[in-house]
C-alpha cells in the first residue's frame, strides 16, 4: 500500500512542481498498443521493451487536456481507496460519474494506463475486474469464512473471483488444465461429466476473450501444480487470437506478461487439420470474411509464430482453405463426439501442437 500511495505522491508532486514553475503539467505514458515496444521471450511471453516509445497527455493541449483530468480524477480514487483499504471494480469507477468518463471503455484504458505508468499491478491499485470466467473440476480451497469449496462436487462451476487469485490453499489432484474458449461448450463438457470420466482435470473458461482475473488464475495454476494447460478453441482466426492471449499475453498488457502470459499452453484442438482428418463436410464448414482474412494475417506476421513451425502449418492450412469451423462442428460425427472421442483420443494419443 505504501510503494502505490508514494508512486501516486511522486506523479502530483511532479503536477505541483510544473505549475509552481507556470508551466503546463504533462503525465507521461507508454504506448501500450505499439508493437515496436513488445519483445518476443519464449519464457515470458510478449513483453513491454524497458526504453519503449511514449507519449505525453499534455494538459495545455485541446485534444488531451480531458484525458489528462480523468487521470488525475481516477488516480485520486485509487490513492482514497489504497488509504482506506477499501476496493471498486471498473464498473463501479465509471458508474460513480458516467457524464465525465463518457464510456468504460476509457475508463478501462486510463486504469491500463496509470498501472503501465506507476509500475504497480492493476490489482494492487484496489481495482477489481468483473470477472466473467468459470472454474470446474478437480480444484479445492477453503473460503476466508471456513467455508470449504469443491469445484468437483454436482459439477460445481465457480465463478473466478479476485480474492481466489491470493489463495495458497488450491489443492488439486487433476492431471491437466483444459481451457475451453466458449461457455457453451465448457457447459456441455460439464453435463458429460468430462473431467470425472477420461482423466482427473481442471477446466477453466474466459467465455471468450478472457478477462484478467481468468488469465491470473490459469497462471497461478500453473505455478501452483505445474501440469499440462491445453487449450480447445474454435478453427478461426479469432479462437488463435484469444489462445494466444493465454499462451503468450496481449501486447496493451505486455508490462505485464511476467504475472499473466502461460508459454506453456498446448493448442489441444480444434486444429484445421483435424477437419480434413476426420472428414467434416465442407457444408458443415464457415467461408471466411474480410475481417478474418485481416485477423489471420496479422497474427501469422506476429514473432512467436515463427517458434511454432506446427503452428504455422494449421494457420497456412487454414489461409489456404478460408475456411472456419466451430467446436459445434463435431457434433455432425455424433452429439457426444467430442467428450467421448475427440477430446480422450487426443489426450491419449498427443494430439496437441
Amino acid at each position: 500500500s505504501s510503494e502505490v500511495l508514494e508512486a501516486i505522491e511522486n506523479v502530483i508532486q511532479g503536477v505541483l512542481q510544473s505549475l509552481a514553475q507556470k508551466k503546463a503539467p504533462v503525465l507521461t505514458v507508454a504506448n501500450r498498443t505499439d508493437w515496436r515496444n513488445v519483445e518476443f521471450k519464449d519464457s515470458v511471453g510478449l513483453q513491454m521493451i524497458p526504453r519503449c516509445t511514449t507519449k505525453q497527455i499534455r494538459s495545455d493541449c485541446p485534444q488531451s487536456a480531458s484525458r489528462f483530468a480523468l487521470m488525475l480524477k481516477i488516480l485520486s480514487m485509487i490513492y482514497k481507496m489504497v488509504q482506506s483499504n477499501t476496493y471498486a471494480t471498473k464498473r463501479d469507477i465509471y458508474y460513480s460519474d458516467t457524464l465525465l468518463f463518457g464510456s468504460q471503455g476509457a475508463v478501462d484504458r486510463i486504469i491500463n494506463d496509470i498501472s503501465c505508468m506507476l509500475k504497480i499491478p492493476r490489482r494492487s491499485l484496489h481495482i477489481l475486474s468483473t470477472t466473467k470466467g468459470f472454474v470446474a473440476g478437480h480444484l479445492s480451497y477453503t473460503e476466508e469464512d471456513g467455508t470449504k469449496v469443491n469445484c468437483t462436487c454436482c459439477a460445481t462451476v465457480c465463478i473466478i473471483k479476485q480474492k481466489h487469485l491470493n489463495r495458497k490453499d488450491l489443492i488439486s489432484h487433476a492431471k491437466f488444465v483444459l481451457i475451453v474458449e466458449k461457455d457453451a461448450t465448457f457447459q456441455r463438457l460439464l453435463d458429460d461429466d468430462f473431467f470425472s470420466k477420461v482423466s482427473p482435470c481442471i477446466m477453466v473458461t474466459g467465455r471468450g476473450v478472457p478477462d484478467l482475473n481468468t488469465r491470473l488464475l490459469v497462471r497461478k495454476l500453473w505455478d501452483s501444480f505445474q501440469i499440462p494447460i491445453f487449450s480447445l478453441m474454435d478453427a478461426d482466426p479469432h479462437g488463435v487470437e484469444i489462445m494466444c492471449v493465454y499462451k503468450y499475453g496481449s501486447v496493451s498488457m505486455s508490462f505485464e506478461a511476467h504475472h499473466l502470459a502461460v508459454p506453456s499452453v498446448k493448442w489441444l484442438g480444434l486444429l484445421p487439420s483435424d477437419l480434413k482428418r476426420l472428414n467434416i463436410s465442407k457444408d458443415a464448414l464457415i467461408p471466411f470474411t474480410k475481417q478474418d482474412q485481416n485477423k489471420l494475417a496479422s497474427i501469422q506476421k506476429r514473432p512467436y509464430i515463427a517458434c511454432q513451425p506446427l503452428w504455422k502449418k494449421e494457420l497456412e492450412m487454414m489461409a489456404a482453405s478460408k475456411l472456419k469451423a466451430e467446436i459445434q462442428v463435431l457434433t455432425s460425427l455424433s452429439q457426444d463426439y467430442l467428450s467421448r472421442v475427440y477430446l480422450p483420443n487426443k489426450l491419449q494419443f498427443g494430439g496437441w501442437i
